[in-house]
């Protein structure tokens, strides 16, 4: 009888929790759309809608639509790892072994390309070709920092490092961004200086222009295959490659064509795209550098991982009354989280730390989460219990 009583105590909040479920916004939501959203929406896979397809929307109309099937799409992700709490362990050693090897064959590729380059800058003397080649220098570089980074972050000792070694990855990342923009810099004042000192250069000669064409259209081959393998994975070193790889694609192709102009027609054409490679390279990894660093100083997550966390966090247990602060910011590559919820003041210490313990795991599987923090309480009525403005210097002399 006891139990029974439960369930029927229970059976509300229940149905409440089935009514916010993914599935009955999603039903409701679909069939209050206009038809010309309609017509977007797939209809074997609700949550994903096509524009192409419809007509007479307006940008700002597609904008706010698909945020919305974005959220939907999110709230379905909670819901497949309450359905399975058993995380593929496969399938992170696969992606794993697929991210080691493309950082190997990267670094490989670059010390082929820079031996490659050095010979094609002695045979033609273009700033250009000098300044790509400066490039591959410091890729490979740069390579040793990140490759240096990927090991660091494996080697975990849980006494000196508590919360692991996430964080070396965009400290490794502003480096290896920090170094690219510095020989951008020096390429930019090589190029000034050439254009200064206004000397045409010898013309190449046939065989000079023949290894030009062959080294540097080769590299820019190379590179654009390494692109396209290192741009789909998921590891945000690889993807720092990726980058790299895309880059020297540009600067192959610009130092090639500035070389060659250069060389038919007018000599200033050459230091003129270097200063134009150098200005890229500078502006690009300079952005690097500010996305890395602000991931580093605690800047909060978009409204949409914040909806996220919250439906999560209000679907968890029928004893959840209320979701009082949901709290999701940057320290390193991921996510920590912070989320307050309310449980009845009667409900035993045992029950209720289950309750926020079962919680916590489930947020830290989210793959954008790194730690997720659950704090349990029987009102949400109080001050907030942390104040930062208390750690703050005084603005006092």
């Amino acid at each position: 009888m006891e139990a029974k009583g439960e369930n029927d105590a229970r059976a509300p909040l229940l149905a409440e929790r089935r009514r916010n479920s993914v599935g009955s916004m999603r039903g409701e939501f679909v069939s209050r759309l206009p038809k010309k959203v309609l017509d977007a929406v797939d209809p074997e896979r609700p949550s994903h809608v096509d524009f192409s397809r419809s007509k007479g929307l307006r940008e700002g109309e597609k904008e706010y639509y698909e945020k919305q099937f974005a959220t939907l799409r999110s709230f379905e992700e909670v819901d497949s790892i309450e359905e399975s709490n058993v995380m593929s362990e496969e399938d992170d050693i696969a992606e794993q072994k697929q991210s080691e090897f493309a950082m190997k064959i990267s670094n490989y590729a670059n010390m082929i390309l820079l031996a490659l380059k050095i010979y094609a800058t002695i045979k033609s003397g273009s700033i250009a070709i000098a300044a790509s080649t400066l490039d591959s220098l410091l890729d490979l570089m740069a390579g040793g920092i990140l490759w240096f980074t990927h090991l660091s972050m494996k080697s975990i000792n849980v006494y000196k490092y508590p919360i692991g070694k996430l964080r070396v990855q965009p400290v490794g990342i502003i480096i290896f961004a920090a170094v690219m923009a510095t020989l951008g810099f020096q390429v930019f004042v090589q190029a000034v200086e050439k254009l200064i000192v206004n000397e045409t250069p010898d013309k190449l000669t046939p065989v000079q222009l023949t290894w030009l064409y062959s080294i540097m259209i080769f590299a820019t081959v190379v590179k654009l295959a390494l692109w396209l393998y290192c741009r789909t994975s998921g590891n945000k070193i690889v993807r720092a490659y990726a980058k790299d790889h895309y880059f020297d694609v540009v600067t192959n192709v610009v130092g090639l064509a500035a070389a060659v102009l250069g060389d038919m027609f007018y000599w200033w054409i050459d230091p003129v795209g270097a200063i134009a490679l150098a200005v890229y390279t500078i502006t690009n990894w300079s952005g690097t550098v500010w996305e890395n660093a602000v991931s580093l100083v605690g800047e909060s997550a978009p409204p949409e991982m914040l909806q996220k966390l919250t439906y999560l966090a209000i679907r968890h247990h029928p004893q959840i009354k209320r979701v009082d602060t949901v709290r999701a910011y940057t320290f390193g590559v991921l996510y920590f989280v912070e989320v307050d919820i309310e449980l009845p003041e009667e409900l035993p210490l045992k029950e209720a730390h289950a309750i926020g313990e079962s919680l916590q795991i489930k947020i830290e599987e989210l793959p954008e989460v790194e730690r997720a923090f659950v704090h349990l309480d029987f009102e949400c009525d109080h001050k907030p219990e942390h104040n930062i403005l208390s750690k703050l210097p005084s603005s006092q002399p």
